[in-house]
Parts: C-alpha cells; structure tokens; sequence
C-alpha cells in the first residue's frame, strides 16, 4: 500500500493511529514492518489517546528508533469521521515523557506550561493532556 507513494517519491511515511484504537504492540508491529520495508525513510507516528494508550504507543515507537511524532498542544483535536475518538497526544504530556525517558527535545517545558491557560480560554473548554489537570509540575519532573 505504501510502496506507490514511496517509488512516487514520498519523503518520509506517517503511521497514523487517527482514532485511537491502537495498542503498543501493534504500533510495534506495524512500525516494524514499515521500517523493514523502507529503512531508507523516516518515519513518524501520529497517535490519538482514545483508550488512553497514547503514550504507551510512543514508547512503543521510541524503542524502535521512532524520533517524530504528532501531538497538539494540551491533546486538543479529535477524528471529525470517527464520533468519539480522543484528541491527540498533548505535546506538554509527550515532551514531558520524552524528557522523562532522557530524550532531548529543545523544548522548553515551562513556556509549554504558559500557554494551557490561554489556549483552553481561546477554545472554551478544558484541555484533555494530563498535564493541563495539574497546576505546576515539579522541576525534578522535567528531567
């Protein structure tokens, strides 16, 4: 299914798990098979925390050798074809795994953190990342 795309000169394959359904060890399964078949591409992973598998996934992904992801800012989003499925990953909840796993990201967590409050006023509700449920998270939590 992929191999059109690729030989039509695609740069790089996007594992998309829009609705939230996928499990660590399909995403390792699937992530494999995609890497076997075209280790010359990078991959990234774009995942959804409907069952509350997201971050589950990127490790999934990470012990492959996975180094992108998608994720929108406080898990905003959600699947306008799939009624029910979850917002993405939160990028605060991702980086703050990904640092948490000693990976660097570049990014700073703090002004992540300066930004939930502004942007669930411009949505007008609530962010869904587990971060936006707590008021400062500690320092020690950041590295």
């Amino acid at each position: 299914m992929l191999r059109p795309f690729v030989d039509a000169g695609a740069h790089g394959i996007g594992i998309a798990d829009t609705i939230g359904n996928a499990n660590p060890s399909l995403v390792s399964r699937n992530t494999s098979a995609v890497l076997e078949a075209f280790p010359k591409r990078p991959v990234n992973l774009h995942v959804h925390d409907t069952y509350n598998f997201g971050m589950a996934n990127v490790i999934a992904a990470l012990d492959l050798g996975i180094s992108h992801f998608d994720a929108a800012m406080g898990g905003l989003g959600g699947c306008p074809f799939a009624p029910g499925a979850a917002g993405n990953i939160g990028t605060d909840d991702l980086v703050h795994l990904l640092h948490r796993e000693g990976v660097a990201t570049g990014v700073d967590v703090e002004a992540l953190s300066a930004v939930r409050e502004p942007l669930s006023a411009a949505v007008g509700h609530e962010l869904t990342s587990s971060l936006s449920a707590i008021p400062a998270v500690p320092a020690a939590f950041h590295a």
